[in-house]
């Protein structure tokens, strides 16, 4: 990648991050002004509850980001699969209405795998417009990290263009805040001699990877 290329993809990264973050810390700020008003005990009940999941959710992001797109430092090579085990629960949670399924034959992923997994679960749980049933799996096979997340529901919401950026097919001017987490783990993918797949239909969306370790 060249630099330009890599300093485009950092600023856009940064963007998703602004964007999703926008939403619940915008719901703190605006939760905090109406308490700081608020004299009846019952609304200010509310507010406290609303501040409360404001903040869960900001929390559940930072959680998500840190080890979906950042050097997740703390950990080793390898990541434990109760972390981001943890991490997809709590956002399926945010998302409501979904409900989610554990195949997992590992204990510990390498890094580019865990980034791989988190956000193939935050494609899906995106796809899930109106709720349903988020499969994952991940297995090492072969010395490979394999990895399954599929999405099933009454309506499949996917970006044609996150599917480009997946498999390496993105125009020169597609690069966006939206794109840039598929054409991250494309390069991650061609880094360690791994491949992404994806198929889509009305009513489900699979996402695929064979990640090579070592």
């Amino acid at each position: 990648m060249h630099d330009n290329d890599a300093v485009t993809l950092a600023s856009q990264l940064c963007s998703r991050l602004c964007h999703d973050l926008l939403s619940p810390v915008g719901a703190l700020t605006n939760g905090l002004e109406l308490l700081a008003d608020e004299e009846d005990p019952e609304m200010r009940q509310r507010c406290f509850e609303l501040l409360e999941q404001s903040a869960k959710t900001s929390a559940n992001k930072l959680k998500f980001f840190r080890l979906a797109f950042g050097a997740a430092g703390g950990f080793g090579e390898k990541v434990g699969i109760e972390e981001p085990k943890a991490v997809i629960e709590a956002l399926a949670e945010d998302a409501k209405r979904v409900e989610v399924n554990w195949a997992l034959a590992v204990d510990a992923l390498p890094k580019p795998a865990v980034k791989v997994l988190l956000n193939f679960a935050h494609m899906a749980l995106e796809a899930l417009v109106r709720g349903g049933t988020l499969d994952i799996g991940a297995e090492r096979r072969d010395g490979a990290s394999e990895i399954v997340v599929r999405a099933t529901g009454p309506k499949i919401a996917f970006d044609a263009t996150v599917g480009n950026a997946l498999e390496g097919t993105l125009p020169e001017d597609g690069l966006s805040g939206r794109t840039a987490p598929a054409h991250m783990l494309a390069l991650l993918a061609e880094q360690v001699g791994g491949n992404l797949q994806f198929q889509q239909s009305d009513e489900a969306l699979v996402l695929g990877a064979m990640l090579p370790e070592g």
